[in-house]
């Protein structure tokens, strides 16, 4: 069902066969318990509903062997029908009332809404940490200045909280897709074999739901609506495609021409079989590669939507496999990528060095604007009178700010202040404060 090595205990505990079959057990005796209720209410059905005495006693006495369970469905071919008659077997006249009204999948489906929400407690809080260790370092690295990449080319300064900014931003847009996601996942169904309530009532549905704090599904089939849960698998794919694009950030800023960050590297850690040297982001790399499976969990849980007029059972293989997969994988990628995070070296020293490698290209723009502002250039006039001294500059690897200072033309336009302001990358960084204050980061 999921591979040992990416699941945490707590999830591995969620997902265990022992606590599906307490959750079944649970939903069972919320019912029971409801149709007691309902008997209260209603004098005319006192006969045929549970009494209180019953309620208690299945309670205290129902039971289950994960074994039996087993052993019964290797006859039946049923597990639901071979739980309900081991719990049977710990009862005594009240286990009349297990199943009472029932269709199966009212109790797997509710209680896998149990079971969800549980997960989904862990993977907030999980998300709560990372968002937390984020903001942590977007207030610690706010001003310290690095170089700006795009398409993988060097462009103008930023600073790296800046850039940990944006995924922590990210971090606060997804804990409020997975919350909305989580209370729609947090549902339950008891009605019946085909959704029409034929054996009990919606009131007996609303009591037991109430007892288990879930939220009754307006209308539903034999299950419920499945659109439910690619919602959720999309958006827990989208969370750990998330984790997956600060990773490669990580991964490209710790090349070994980049150099700027480095995932911490533990005494008597090795790196490769053959190469000593080695300190490669395998924690980045991991992230990475988790990903796809989240965001290939998708198809199945779109694949799972159309069902067979009132049901058919095509989907229950998929989430057998794939809802725990899909939250064991996220619970495991969070907790991971928050401790890259703590343990993550950051060398600022680097950062300023690696300014200097494209001879000051990274100014050009603060040069045209200079340009414009102080003269009466057009754009393209400025643009095109400064391209030429970046070629030169890149083709002949020589610095260009001689370039500019040299340059009749540009003299006669920009003051030697002028073009030593247009060569400050504190420039760049004149905003942050605004920027971090939108962020609602003082």
């Amino acid at each position: 069902m999921m591979f040992e090595r990416y699941v945490r205990p707590v999830m591995g505990k969620i997902w265990s066969l022992e606590q599906q079959y307490q959750s079944w057990l649970d939903v069972e005796l919320a019912v029971m318990e409801a149709l007691a209720k309902e008997g209260k209410r209603k004098p005319e059905l006192a006969d045929q509903r549970p009494t209180q005495a019953e309620v208690e006693r299945a309670k205290q006495n129902a039971q289950f062997n994960v074994d039996a369970i087993a052993e019964l469905e290797k006859a039946t071919h049923h597990d639901v029908v071979a739980f309900t008659r081991n719990v049977s077997e710990s009862l005594g006249t009240e286990r009349k009332w297990i199943h009472y009204g029932l269709t199966s999948t009212d109790v797997v489906d509710t209680a896998q809404a149990l079971r969800l929400r549980a997960a989904n407690q862990v993977i907030l809080e999980d998300l709560t940490n990372y968002r937390d260790q984020l903001e942590k370092m977007v207030r610690q690295y706010k001003y310290t200045v690095m170089i700006g990449r795009t398409h993988g080319v060097q462009a103008e300064p930023t600073t790296f909280g800046l850039v940990l900014a944006r995924y922590y931003q990210a971090a606060v847009r997804n804990i409020e897709r997975f919350e909305r996601v989580s209370q729609a996942m947090e549902t339950g169904k008891l009605s019946g074999s085909v959704g029409t309530f034929a054996n009990i009532s919606p009131e007996v549905e609303n009591d037991a739901m109430q007892t288990l704090k879930l939220m009754p599904q307006p209308v539903g089939s034999q299950v419920l609506p499945r659109d439910l849960h690619a919602d959720y698998v999309s958006t827990i794919a989208l969370v750990g495609t998330s984790l997956e694009e600060l990773a490669l950030e990580i991964r490209g800023l710790q090349r070994s021409e980049i150099h700027e960050v480095e995932e911490g590297f533990a005494p008597g850690q090795k790196g490769s079989s053959s190469m000593p040297h080695k300190r490669n982001p395998i924690g980045s790399e991991n992230i990475s590669g988790l990903s796809r499976i989240l965001r290939g969990l998708m198809v199945p849980a779109y694949e799972d939507v159309p069902l067979w007029h009132e049901r058919d059972i095509s989907h229950s293989s998929v989430e057998r496999m794939m809802l725990p997969e899909a939250t064991a994988t996220l619970d495991y990628m969070l907790v991971r990528m928050t401790r890259i995070l703590e343990r993550l070296q950051v060398f600022p020293e680097r950062m300023l060095k690696n300014m200097d490698q494209t001879f000051g290209l990274i100014y050009s723009q603060r040069v045209m604007y200079a340009l414009m502002d102080q003269g009466e250039l057009s754009r393209e006039a400025a643009y095109d009178l400064v391209q030429p001294l970046t070629a030169k500059a890149w083709d002949e690897q020589q610095q260009f700010r001689p370039l500019v200072e040299q340059s009749a033309a540009i003299r006669e336009v920009l003051t030697e202040t002028d073009i030593q302001e247009a060569f400050d990358y504190h420039w760049h960084l004149r905003e942050v404060d605004a920027i971090y204050q939108r962020l609602g980061i003082a």
